[in-house]
């Protein structure tokens, strides 16, 4: 699932910054919006990069390696 990160006019004219809400897609996570603000108009929309990966493994091996050099 993708994170999309939205900026919303409500329906009494707040703007509120930084939704995030989690979709399959980005008509899914509107909706999901939609729902919780009820009449309020989508200002802005990004779509927010996944978190980076580690390029380590975490075999049990690796883990054993990690514990036996600590100090």
């Amino acid at each position: 699932m993708v994170k999309y990160q939205f900026k919303v006019r409500t329906r009494s004219g707040m703007v509120v910054e930084a939704i995030t809400i989690q979709g399959r897609d980005r008509e899914d996570a509107e909706r999901k919006l939609n729902q919780m603000y009820l009449g309020s108009t989508i200002l802005e929309c990004t779509e927010l990069a996944p978190p980076a990966t580690r390029e380590e493994s975490l075999d049990i091996g690796g883990i054993i390696s990690l514990i036996s050099k600590q100090d």
